[in-house]
């Protein structure tokens, strides 16, 4: 697929383009939506002191909203071809696994129990309910001999998520805090502002700093594990901390956007099919690609119904839901 004449096409050619797809889908996302605004305006609101109307709706809505979208798009992508590669699961995915249901009930628990809560609390709260929300679902299919099939794991997830969404739901309805909880969980990038993209946007680029440094180690485990133990490889310390990067992104994520699922599912295959089966070139490439889909999804969320804006969750879930069904009847091999 990747080949022409006979000769694979180089690693770097592969990442330009790409790189140019995500720098024009930047630039197509900041123009576009319910004000008009043409490529000179993004300009000067950009590189410039200018003031204006339009150049505030750039600098302060549109900008801010982009970066955020960048940086779930990213860490969702990237969370998902960790997971699809330790667990050797081609419908691995943070939303389908439990992670992001278990920081949403996490979420509510806490706005519930701490009101007040500073934004960076609200954060870790959700790092600890996505470990729990993934422990939940690897614990039931460890259950049973076998349990760690790819189709059981998607069952115990979606059962989990299902429980654990009850839980956030039944916490705002009896505590009166729905309306703050679905502010959180709806999906979206509404609002976004420098200040929370401070506090989350560290934590994802170290995640994925730490994800890239281990991608070798993640190529050999995602073959075989013994191969890894034959190499000397300490699997155990490399799953732990690749788990932690897991929760670590997926996490902030849901701090950040709220629940969002299929990211982490549909890119990595995509990218897959681009680079092959090198981690090394699966993660920055699932960086990039994921950065890129979050800001299409999001335009698309804005100019759909404009000058409404649709939840981009819903644009995410009609992109994604064809392709997971795409690939729980292919298999694993349907983008290798």
């Amino acid at each position: 697929m990747s080949k022409e004449h006979g000769r694979p096409i180089p690693f770097g050619y592969k990442l330009i383009a790409g790189i140019i797809v995500f720098i024009a889908m930047f630039i197509v996302s900041m123009v576009l939506g319910a004000a008009n605004t043409s490529l000179r305006d993004v300009w000067l609101a950009l590189s410039s002191h200018a003031t204006g109307e339009k150049i505030s709706i750039i600098r302060e809505i549109r900008f801010p909203r982009e970066v955020a979208g960048i940086l779930v798009g990213a860490a969702l992508a990237v969370s998902g071809a960790i997971m699809q590669g330790l667990t050797r699961n081609p419908l691995a995915d943070p939303g389908l696994l439990g992670l992001t249901a278990g920081a949403n009930a996490a979420l509510a628990c806490t706005i519930a129990l701490i009101p007040g809560t500073n934004y960076f609390g609200l954060m870790i709260a959700c790092f600890i309910g996505a470990a729990v929300g993934a422990g939940m679902v690897f614990g039931i299919g460890a259950l049973r001999q076998g349990g760690f099939s790819p189709l059981r794991i998607v069952l115990a997830g979606a059962a989990v998520s299902a429980f654990l969404y009850a839980v956030s739901e039944g916490v705002g309805l009896f505590f009166k805090i729905s309306k703050d909880v679905s502010m959180w969980t709806a999906g979206g990038l509404i609002g976004t502002t420098w200040g929370q993209i401070g506090s989350i946007g560290p934590v994802i680029i170290v995640g994925t700093i730490i994800a890239l440094i281990l991608s070798k180690q993640l190529t050999i485990l995602s073959l075989s594990e013994e191969v890894a133990v034959g190499l000397g490889q300490r699997t155990w310390l490399v799953k732990v901390i690749l788990f932690a990067v897991i929760v670590l992104l997926a996490g902030a994520s849901v701090a950040l956007v709220g629940n969002m699922a299929f990211i982490g599912l549909l890119v990595p295959h995509i990218v897959r099919a681009i680079v092959g089966t090198d981690y090394r070139y699966i993660l920055p490439m699932s960086a990039i690609f994921g950065g890129a889909f979050m800001m299409f999804a999001d335009l698309l969320a804005r100019i759909i119904n404009s000058p409404y804006e649709t939840p981009v969750i819903a644009i995410v879930a009609m992109l994604g839901l064809p392709f997971f069904l795409f690939i729980e009847r292919k298999g694993r091999h349907a983008f290798s």
